[in-house]
């Protein structure tokens, strides 16, 4: 079909359905047609609309009953342009009657009514009889309540079952009136035992009944009364107590309107058995104001102490309040008054209570005489007596009670006192006032001790001395004076001079009371100076003179070499001996005396020669050179070391301790010497054993062969005295050797194998046997023809490793 025909149900009651659908081009006609769903006995509806029309209705359907229907739209041949269809449920029947309608209270009706079959629930209408305002409310059961509405105003009640098409038609209506409201009650109580209530008029109410019983007790003990006024007393009530108050209206037909609820409380008894006293635990002067309640009272309540000063006055929950700030020497006029929501009750008697007296002031204090003191103040109204406390430094208290306004103590030396008054009456003790301190002189330090710590410095120390806050220590000679200043007991006076008595004085010192110069001095003298112009004379190598001036009056004299004591003399020069060779000596001078030791003199420094190296040892490395090594020797730096003989000489010079020398003859006897230095140039000179050096090898060798079966190897002899040769042939295969007398310049060596290669070594044999090894070594080869020697071939010298 079509799209663009639209078709909806408009509204459906119990007997109707109205249908709204859209103009469709070319129609002329709209045709509904409803037919009823699985409901035998229900009506059909048919109806035929222009095609102006968009609005149509089915009359005459059975009610709570499901129809399906369909809306066409025709031309004018009749054609069927467009259709929609659906289905749509038929409201329920009209509601049974209302059995009974009630007011609940000011805004609210109840509605009793006959529920009905297959209903899902039901609509209950209120509209007031001015036709001003209108409600519905839905509910699912009887009784329903109507909320909402107006106080003591009449409402016409219908009541409508409702299923899923909708609300069937209205039934017979019922006026009903909603109750009065409640009162707006106003309440107070005038004084502690009645209670005054006033409300506004309600409209429509021709009687008013109020109800009033004490919280906690029996409603049964209520007071009832009724009037057509709008206010109401009741008096004789108990005082400071809670009342329950219940008002309500009664309007002409008899009913009992809404009730207002409310509580109002008497006024409190007036306080009695007022105490005042001085406040203790307040950092200002304060009163503590107590009193009594003879009648248990409803809570809350509280309670209120004013003054005759304006400002001053407490509140509390308990029967004691604290009034602070207050002056001291004062006397004020109190009232207590009880409070509740009620109101305040009549005040108690006026109660006058004087503070404490106010601090003396004027605070003086004068040393009559040595070690005696006088406190004074001045007088202090509303003040019986003083008591004054006088505390020395080490917390010791001394205490005056007395009318006047001074009191004597003892203030020896040494302390500081501490002086404070108070003023006394009735209420108490006056607040602290003004303290007031003096300090006596210190006291002179006991146990002075006097000590030399070093040569020039003096160490005085001494026990402390009561009431000394710092110490001023004077040392003085016959022209100058030295000060030392400090708060420990001790002081040290450096620098002083040598060999000179001092005064020595400790005064004692405070900020307030000034030095106590009346003390002890004491006497001490420092040290010896230490000895000037110190020479140091050589005597040999191993001792020198020491010698200085004298510039003391009393002393002897110490020497050191190198912090180590040598000599002890009462002249002006000492001899230093047996001092070894190859050190440094540092050589100082102090000067002795039964008070103690000078500071050293300016040292003086002295070297000796250095050592010669304890051993010497001189290895040949080949034919010409050899390497010569010693131990090491103190005090040498750098070492000549010389071999010297009849065919030349080696010399080395070096740092380290062992030297290569090169250019040595071969078969020669050398003397060996050694010049040790210091690294001040001080020179040994050292001499040790002899040394030879190696045979010389021979020269010239040769090798040939004298017969065919003997190698003859010669050779030159070098110079020296006469000596054995030993000649070696190592082979791959077999090795030989031979050797030779003294004298003797050749060597034969028998059967030697051909075809091999062999290194021939000529060698000198000394004294001892043994073979030099410096001699070269050779190598030839031994060629082979028919099973002998053929010929020899010189391959060349090989290097000694």
């Amino acid at each position: 079909m079509p799209t663009g025909f639209t078709v909806e149900v408009y509204y459906a009651d119990n007997n109707m359905i109205i249908f709204k659908w859209s103009r469709f081009p070319g129609a002329t006609s709209y045709e509904i047609d409803v037919r009823p769903i699985d409901t035998p006995g229900a009506k059909p509806g048919f109806a035929v609309y222009s095609g102006n029309v968009v609005l149509g209705s089915i009359n005459n359907l059975t009610p709570n009953t499901n129809y399906t229907f369909t809306v066409k739209a025709k031309n004018s041949t009749g054609a069927v342009l467009a259709k929609r269809s659906g289905d749509q449920m038929t409201a329920p029947e009209q509601a049974d009657p209302i059995i009974a309608v009630t007011a609940v209270n000011s805004n609210t009706l109840e509605m009793e009514f006959v529920t009905q079959p297959d209903v899902d629930s039901y609509a209950i209408r209120a509209v007031d009889t001015k036709h001003t305002f209108m409600t519905f409310v839905m509910v699912t059961s009887s009784p329903g309540l109507v909320p909402s509405l107006q106080p003591y105003t009449s409402y016409n009640m219908v009541i409508m079952a409702v299923n899923a098409g909708g609300r069937s038609q209205p039934g017979d209506s019922v006026t009903v009136r909603t109750l009065l409201p409640p009162p707006q009650i106003n309440s107070s109580s005038p004084n502690n035992n009645s209670i005054d209530v006033r409300w506004s008029d309600i409209p429509g109410a021709v009687l008013y009944t109020v109800n009033l019983f004490r919280k906690n007790l029996n409603y049964n003990e209520s007071i009832t009364k009724n009037t057509t006024y709008l206010n109401i007393s009741f008096s004789g009530l108990d005082m400071g107590a809670e009342y329950h108050i219940h008002c309500y209206a009664w309007d002409i037909e008899g009913r009992k309107g809404e009730t207002a609820n409310s509580t109002q409380s008497t006024r409190p008894p007036t306080p009695e058995s007022v105490n005042v006293t001085m406040a203790t635990n307040t950092t200002s002067l304060g009163l503590s104001v107590s009193w009594e309640m003879l009648l248990a009272l409803d809570g809350p309540f509280w309670y209120s102490v004013s003054s005759n000063i304006l400002g001053l006055q407490c509140n509390s929950t308990s029967m004691s309040c604290e009034l602070s700030p207050v002056s001291c020497g004062t006397v004020y006029t109190l009232e207590v008054t009880a409070h509740n929501d009620a109101g305040p009750s009549i005040p108690s008697a006026p109660f006058s209570f004087t503070t404490v007296p106010c601090p003396p002031s004027s605070l003086t204090v004068a040393e009559t005489t040595p070690g005696h003191c006088t406190f004074s103040w001045g007088t202090v109204s509303h003040a019986d007596r003083y008591k004054a406390k006088v505390t020395n430094g080490l917390g010791s208290d001394t205490v005056c009670n007395t009318n006047g306004t001074s009191c004597n103590f003892s203030c020896e030396c040494g302390y500081t006192f501490f002086m404070s008054v108070f003023a006394v009456n009735g209420a108490g003790f006056s607040p602290p006032g003004s303290m007031i301190n003096y300090t006596t002189v210190p006291c002179c330090p006991s146990s002075v001790n006097v000590s030399l710590i070093s040569p020039q410095t003096l160490e005085v120390e001494w026990e402390r001395a009561r009431g000394a806050e710092i110490y001023e220590t004077r040392a003085a000679d016959s022209s100058h004076t030295i000060l030392c200043n400090d708060s420990a007991p001790i002081c040290v006076l450096s620098y002083l001079e040598c060999d000179t008595p001092y005064n020595i004085k400790v005064i004692p010192c405070n900020d307030i009371s000034g030095c106590n110069h009346n003390c002890i001095p004491h006497t001490q003298d420092t040290a010896p100076c230490a000895p000037t112009d110190l020479t140091l004379t050589k005597v040999n190598s191993s001792a020198v003179t020491a010698s200085w001036t004298n510039n003391n009056r009393i002393a002897t004299y110490a020497v050191f070499v190198n912090n180590n004591p040598r000599c002890n003399t009462g002249s002006t020069s000492c001899d230093i001996t047996d001092l070894p060779c190859g050190s440094n000596f540092i050589v100082t001078v102090t000067a002795n005396s039964a008070i103690g030791d000078s500071l050293p003199s300016y040292s003086e420094q002295y070297e000796t020669e250095p050592c010669c190296p304890a051993s010497l040892m001189v290895k040949q490395v080949t034919q010409a050179m050899t390497n010569v090594s010693w131990s090491a020797a103190k005090g040498a730096h750098t070492f000549l070391t010389t071999l010297t003989s009849s065919k030349g000489h080696a010399r080395c010079h070096t740092e380290d301790t062992h030297c290569i020398m090169g250019c040595i003859t071969c078969g020669t006897n050398y003397t060996v010497s050694m010049e040790a230095y210091s690294l001040s140039g001080l020179q040994t000179t050292c001499t040790y054993d002899g040394f030879s050096s190696s045979l010389c090898c021979p020269t010239n060798v040769r090798i040939y062969w004298p017969s065919p079966t003997i190698l003859r190897v010669s050779w030159r002899s070098s110079s020296g005295p006469p000596h054995r040769t030993l000649v070696t042939m190592e082979g791959t295969g077999n090795n030989y050797n031979c050797t030779a007398l003294p004298g003797v310049k050749y060597c034969d060596v028998a059967n030697v194998r051909c075809g091999d290669e062999y290194t021939v070594v000529v060698a000198p044999v000394s004294a001892d046997g043994s073979t030099e090894d410096f001699c070269p070594q050779r190598q030839y080869e031994v060629m082979c023809i028919d099973g002998g020697l053929s010929s020899i071939i010189y391959r060349g010298k090989r290097s000694l490793d």
